[in-house]
């Protein structure tokens, strides 16, 4: 086997670990963690994701890099919007996952792709090509049959969809390391998740750290199923082609799918599956484009998750 061929392989590899840890561990882990409020969840999320991105920070020597950007007022900055947009997404996310709407998690990151083109028109003066255009025409049908069919519009997978997308745009407008980027925004975030999670010990709310060291380990690993898949992320783009990258992305929400329909009994019916089905020709399509163009469908950070 060619180096070549080798490094690809290994690329897959790491590819589908991060795609399954989105897909299915995430949302299995914050499952677990179900008898705990989605604040809770969160606070603790940016805290121990923080203590997992500072020993990554030191383990690949990248401290001059995080003080350079930590120093730097317009990154420090924009980081700190997508710090916020970021926190947002993630409670959304956590409350989603324990409400009993993964579908509806699910479509978010299905529209987010087609998402990020429409942004990267208005915002980064980005054209479209004609099938491009139908794509998102498609996309947007798919999620109007969804809001007529229920009265009203999925609001979780649009709020998802949107807080991602936007985070994508501002990142990408952030000249920083993904490591660097991760770890700084979780350093923004840890002090009020800190104050928050000190208010609910004083108040007795807390629900981690009571003595059960099962539920305590698990709260731990969230900042390893934050960080490690953006790691994993990280290297499969280093070995792969772009393109290739695109079309394993959707692994992440068709486990969430399946997930939510086929493990948690979440309704699923002829709507939804119309709904989707545009959709995913939609996305059909938009890969097809990519693909003979020679670009990539745009993928910003989906380990953010």
């Amino acid at each position: 086997m060619g180096d070549d061929a080798r490094r690809a392989r290994v690329g897959v590899l790491y590819a589908l670990a991060a795609f399954f840890m989105w897909g299915l561990a995430v949302p299995l882990h914050f499952k677990l963690l179900s008898a705990m409020p989605p604040l809770q969840i969160l606070a603790h999320r940016i805290v121990w994701a923080s203590v997992f991105a500072l020993g990554l920070i030191a383990a690949f020597r990248q401290g001059r890099q995080l003080i350079e950007t930590v120093l730097s007022g317009r990154r420090l900055l924009l980081l700190a919007v997508s710090a916020g947009l970021i926190a947002v997404n993630w409670l959304i996310y956590i409350w989603a996952v324990n409400s009993g709407h993964l579908v509806q998690t699910s479509l978010g990151y299905f529209i987010n792709p087609l998402l990020n083109v429409v942004l990267g028109v208005l915002f980064l003066r980005e054209r479209l090509l004609p099938a491009q255009i139908a794509a998102c025409l498609l996309a947007g049908a798919g999620v109007l049959t969804l809001g007529v069919a229920s009265g009203e519009m999925p609001w979780v997978a649009l709020a998802l969809a949107c807080s991602f997308a936007f985070y994508g745009l501002v990142r990408k407008v952030v000249p920083v390391a993904p490591l660097v980027g991760f770890c700084v925004e979780s350093l923004l975030l840890t002090p009020l998740a800190l104050v928050y999670l000190g208010v609910t010990f004083a108040d007795g709310s807390a629900v981690a750290f009571q003595g059960d060291l099962r539920f305590d380990a698990l709260v731990v690993l969230t900042g390893f199923s934050t960080a490690a898949p953006l790691i994993w992320f990280a290297a499969a783009a280093q070995r792969l082609k772009l393109s290739t990258i695109g079309l394993l992305q959707y692994l992440a929400p068709s486990g969430q799918l399946a997930l939510g329909v086929l493990v948690y009994g979440e309704p699923f019916d002829w709507v939804d599956a119309v709904a989707f089905a545009l959709i995913w020709i939609a996305l059909a399509i938009y890969t097809a484009s990519a693909l003979r163009t020679g670009s990539r469908p745009r993928t910003p950070a989906v380990a953010r998750r």
